[in-house]
């Protein structure tokens, strides 16, 4: 779809009410669904973390979604493919400015220069006790990117086209940090396995356009 079409119509999903954990559950690991129950979040006091789904048009003007692949650490989401964003500090004045400044730093777009359509529902991290704020955001003239090469692998710039396709959602068997061997709904986009909680945020962005579009 044309990024100008696409910016026309996503400001109406200001409008809309959000799917939030129906859309989650759709894509949430059998895994984490355990640990859901046996660790709630009541009395976790979890860390806060801020990020961003960032639209954005092709050199051909074709809409396209950012996401990243964060580089081999230790820790529970080392390797995987994500959103740009990251941890609150204490200098950010709310979570907003939290998604765009690490966006900016992560993958170089200007914050100033991104438009924030809106906040998504949040999403609990158990293994990490992060509770996680994705923003909506429209990136119109984008510069180059530029990643910041100790926490981002590489950039992976998905075609909305091939997000919004059916046939990209998918199981897969693999094997984490905590667990060995599960089964998880994914999106299967730019040839990579896209689970978790990035994939729960990504279903409810993706049931908001099927409202649109």
């Amino acid at each position: 779809m044309n990024f100008k079409t696409f910016s026309n119509q996503i400001v109406k999903v200001e409008n809309l009410e959000l799917p939030g954990a129906k859309s989650h559950f759709k894509m949430e690991p059998e895994l984490r669904k355990i640990m859901r129950k046996e660790n709630p979040l009541l009395g976790n006091s979890p860390k806060k973390a801020a990020v961003m789904a960032l639209f954005y048009p092709s050199t051909t003007g074709a809409t396209q979604l950012l996401l990243i692949l964060r580089k081999t650490y230790k820790g529970v989401h080392s390797n995987q493919i994500g959103f740009p964003g990251g941890k609150v500090e204490k200098s950010d004045k709310d979570l907003k400015e939290t998604a765009l400044r690490e966006t900016e730093e992560e993958v170089g777009a200007w914050a100033e220069a991104i438009t924030v359509v809106r906040p998504l529902t949040q999403v609990y991290i158990p293994p990490s006790n992060f509770m996680v704020y994705p923003f909506l955001g429209l990136y119109p003239n984008p510069k180059p990117f530029k990643i910041q090469e100790e926490e981002v692998e590489s950039l992976v710039e998905v075609d909305l086209r091939d997000f919004m396709n059916p046939n990209n959602v998918i199981e897969q068997r693999l094997s984490t940090s905590y667990a060995q061997n599960i089964l998880v709904p994914a999106f299967k986009l730019n040839g990579y396995t896209v689970w978790g909680a990035t994939a729960m945020m990504l279903n409810e962005i993706k049931d908001l356009l099927q409202k649109l579009f």
